[in-house]
């Protein structure tokens, strides 16, 4: 592999690390904000709380925003000026988040970061695809992915560190504010990559712009003029081709199947865990310091599973590893449910939690970006990725959104225990398993070819 392209590949990568670590910060911060700025009240006679909707949420409609509309500073700026601006909004963000006088200002701080993290979602896999080969392009995509599992274990240590270092009046700002160090470095360090060859030239900059691009990734001086002509005629190509509109009717099979996942995939509470991990632990029995190192254990079996899935996703198989991940949530969700119904250790629980993580990071951790890219045709597979993207943001959003009213109701089945909750996850992991056996394709050892016309076709065959 091109050393130079490896090198450039983890830097853009790196906007994933930011991305999980901006993701799971929050839930160190969750417990002291709604104590100290007393969140934790109903919005008139809704079912939402201030906290969910302006505290733990308000970060996940900014990565709506950013994921749906990501894709228009990257056509139009270029992928290297929206990585760069991605960075500039990560550093505002943990920075204003950190030194926040009130809640509303915390809100719109929170929101500049989600919106970071769901244009990243966009930019980063689209940079790395585009200056990266065909027989090296899934190993470097998966750098994307390692990073954002990497940046989840290294919140969860961070909020640990801190958490034991500071009062816990300020701690949560630390834990907030950290963020900024990454964020810079992250961004001085995208400064120096060069832009994508094939944006360059299909803006229709000068040749020798594009030229020079290609020498800046490693290759060749004396073989970049037969890069850029390859290049030239693969774009020249898809531009003679049929300009097909996403939402023509010809895509529905694509569109179900990306929204599908997606939806799933927050259904299984994955989001609900990692940002509420600490406080899920202490009801469970464990003291506040001890439910942020448990969180630790959290991001190791996250990192550990998502490698064995993504050795796992070309040899096994997409669908396979659903039907694994699949069966663990269903039963560590149920006995997590179990667990809080009948008062059971806190050990036990952990252990079941655990087996929940590893059962994402395997199954829908490490199949879901994949799958949405590679079931779209290439003449709609940007505006896919947004769909795909979109949908499993909204989603997180939603979830993250109403799960604080059950886990402060004191209402009924839900009064002082939130094991109602994972029961409702547990039924929806079954529903997934019967959607992966009847509906989900395996798009393992297909060319993006051929998966196009299998999903488009009216009369294409389910694979099974």
């Amino acid at each position: 592999m091109n050393n130079r392209i490896f090198k450039i590949s983890i830097a853009a990568a790196l906007a994933g690390f930011l991305f999980g670590f901006d993701t799971v910060v929050i839930s160190g911060a969750n417990q002291p904000i709604k104590e100290i700025w007393d969140t934790n009240w109903f919005l008139g006679d809704s079912i939402f709380t201030f906290h969910g909707i302006f505290i733990m949420s308000m970060a996940l409609w900014g990565t709506v925003l950013g994921s749906l509309f990501g894709g228009i500073p990257c056509d139009r700026l270029g992928r290297k000026k929206t990585l760069f601006w991605i960075g500039v909004l990560y550093f505002i963000s943990a920075v204003g988040s950190a030194v926040a006088a009130e809640p509303y200002s915390f809100s719109f701080f929170r929101f500049i970061g989600g919106v970071g993290v769901g244009a990243s979602s966009v930019a980063a896999p689209v940079y790395i695809s585009e200056i990266s080969t065909a027989e090296n392009r899934g190993r470097l995509t998966a750098l994307y992915q390692f990073n954002i599992v990497f940046g989840i274990l290294i919140a969860f240590i961070s909020n640990y560190l801190i958490g034991n270092l500071f009062d816990e009046n300020v701690a949560w700002r630390w834990m907030l504010g950290i963020e900024g160090l990454p964020a810079l470095i992250y961004t001085l360090l995208v400064v120096r990559i060069p832009n994508s060859p094939r944006w360059l030239l299909l803006k229709n900059r000068e040749e020798s712009v594009v030229i020079k691009s290609l020498t800046l990734l490693g290759i060749d001086p004396d073989k970049a003029s037969s890069h850029l002509a390859q290049i030239k005629a693969a774009i020249q190509e898809t531009a003679e081709k049929e300009k097909d509109k996403l939402f023509s009717g010809k895509y529905n099979k694509s569109l179900i199947l990306a929204f599908l996942i997606a939806f799933f995939n927050q259904l299984s509470g994955i989001n609900f865990v990692l940002y509420y991990a600490p406080e899920i632990l202490e009801r469970a029995g464990l003291a506040s310091g001890e439910s942020l190192f448990s969180s630790i254990s959290i991001g190791f079996i996250n990192l550990i599973f998502t490698f064995v899935g993504i050795a796992l996703i070309d040899k096994l198989g997409r669908k396979q590893l659903m039907y694994i991940g699949s069966v663990g949530y269903i039963l560590s969700l149920a006995m997590v449910g179990w667990c809080f119904y009948t008062g059971a250790s806190s050990v036990l629980l952990l252990i079941f939690i655990l087996v929940f993580i590893a059962s994402h990071a395997v199954g829908q951790g490490s199949v879901i970006w994949v799958f949405i890219s590679e079931v779209f045709p290439n003449k709609v597979r940007s505006y896919g990725q947004s769909w795909g993207t979109g949908t499993h943001w909204v989603f997180a959003a939603l979830i993250t959104l109403l799960t604080p009213t059950f886990l402060d109701s004191e209402i009924g089945i839900f009064k002082d225990n939130p094991w109602p909750i994972f029961i409702f996850f547990s039924f929806m992991m079954v529903l997934q398993l019967l959607w992966v056996f009847f509906m989900m394709p395996e798009t393992k050892g297909k060319s993006l070819e051929e998966l196009g016309k299998l999903l488009s076709s009216k009369k294409g065959k389910k694979d099974k």
